[in-house]
């Protein structure tokens, strides 16, 4: 592996306080499609522009996350305890850069999970299923003035060129190894557990929250009838 890419598991703290140095991710396929809609649209306007270098519309945001290849490329999301997507990463991989062993990567974290490192743990994960594909180069297409996003990529060990409003970023990576393939099949296991325990924990709240309104329906009843 890449010594640059490495450091990346070395976590730093912020704002937030500590970065975990485990962050569950887990790959996601076409029927969290409408969550991850629901995830951009949630952007506001600056964080539109930076992830997509424009103020994207609700519209084109829709066009875009429908146009998604599921089969072709990757996607990747961060799950809070509810479920609910807080950051989502999108390993583009059309036949023409697939091709040429390209990828280009493309991140967004909602506005209240920022400053725990996500970004960069979304990259982590995105280049190390590159890796494990055979991809060469990974691409990454962001505004000069998206400092966190370029600041993933040099401490990732990427080549920065800016022009003008925009900054092209590559990084070029190593060929796969044993240990790029098992810390690709462990983080896509630790997603999956992930996910499985926060989606029991949701059904346990959900199965807590009916029997207690089913004792306040007891109770309210024994006091009516007492009454």
């Amino acid at each position: 592996m890449n010594p640059n890419m490495a450091r990346m598991d070395t976590p730093n703290r912020s704002s937030a306080g500590q970065v975990p140095a485990i962050v569950p991710i887990r790959e996601i396929g076409p029927r969290y499609r409408d969550q991850v809609a629901r995830h951009l649209l949630a952007l506001d306007e600056h964080d539109r522009y930076l992830r997509f270098g424009y103020v994207a519309s609700d519209e084109q945001i829709r066009r875009y996350v429908k146009g998604i290849d599921f089969e072709g490329d990757r996607v990747f999301g961060i799950f809070n305890r509810k479920l609910e997507l807080i950051a989502v990463a999108h390993l583009a991989r059309p036949s023409e850069f697939r091709r040429h062993g390209f990828s280009e990567f493309g991140v967004s974290v909602a506005k209240q999970a920022r400053g725990r490192g996500f970004g960069s743990r979304l990259f982590e994960r995105a280049a190390i299923y590159a890796v494990n594909e055979g991809v060469k180069t990974l691409y990454i297409h962001a505004l000069s003035e998206n400092a966190a996003m370029i600041r993933i990529a040099r401490k990732a060990g990427a080549t920065v060129a800016r022009a003008g409003s925009e900054s092209e970023c590559h990084l070029d990576l190593p060929v796969a190894t044993l240990e790029t393939r098992v810390s690709g099949l462990f983080s896509e296991q630790l997603g999956q557990l992930d996910y499985w325990l926060k989606s029991e924990m949701s059904q346990i709240r959900s199965l807590l929250g009916l029997v207690q309104q089913v004792r306040a329906g007891v109770q309210d009843a024994r006091h009516k009838a007492g009454s």
